[in-house]
């Protein structure tokens, strides 16, 4: 399964997905300090769910259904 991982997820989390045959893009190795929105959007593009610790995502979801019109 194919992930995305935000800054906040521990590394040791994304070690044992990756371990266990998962292909996770980390925000930290790849583009750590992006904003909460570009790291949503790159989920999105990337087809792949968005793992967080973070709450503001779950505005930014809403937010982002109710300007694009798409459901989240």
């Amino acid at each position: 399964m194919n992930l995305v991982a935000d800054e906040s997820v521990a590394g040791p989390i994304i070690t044992r997905l990756r371990a266990d045959g998962h292909v996770v893009r980390s925000i930290r190795e790849i583009a750590q300090g992006d904003p909460d929105d570009m790291v949503l959007r790159d989920s999105v593009v990337q087809a792949a769910p968005l793992l967080t610790e973070d709450k503001d995502f779950g505005e930014l979801v809403y937010r982002l259904a109710a300007t694009t019109g798409v459901s989240s």
